[in-house]
């Protein structure tokens, strides 16, 4: 079983990314969730997920410096945004930085199903 790693300030929209994540048939796999990205920090030093999907803008860290500290630390955790931030240049940036997608909102089980079959 997969783990995957919900990041996002919101509790709601951690809760509507868990079901749209059920409703694509990812929902066998273990999925966790932390409100900020020094929390994913925090628990990913104890249990390695298998994929992150983080929100861009948080406080206290935000998702962008999220993927940069993870891969500093040499990590090749797949990870990938779900954002409002759909810009070319984000996702450009994401790119950039080792993001593997960026899924804008609003976003469907489809969406999710396209783009993360063969991720896990």
């Amino acid at each position: 079983m997969s783990k995957i790693l919900v990041v996002d300030d919101s509790r709601s929209m951690r809760m509507i990314v868990k079901r749209t994540l059920r409703q694509a048939g990812f929902g066998d796999h273990e999925i966790t969730e932390a409100d900020n990205g020094q929390d994913a920090l925090e628990q990913i030093s104890g249990s390695i997920p298998d994929l992150i999907l983080s929100d861009w803008n948080m406080p206290v860290m935000d998702g962008f410096e999220l993927l940069q500290a993870l891969r500093e630390r040499g990590s090749e955790v797949k990870f990938g945004f779900v954002t409002s931030e759909g810009t070319p240049e984000m996702r450009s940036k994401a790119n950039q930085a080792g993001a593997l997608f960026l899924i804008a909102k609003p976003f469907t089980a489809f969406t999710f199903e396209q783009t993360l079959t063969g991720m896990l």
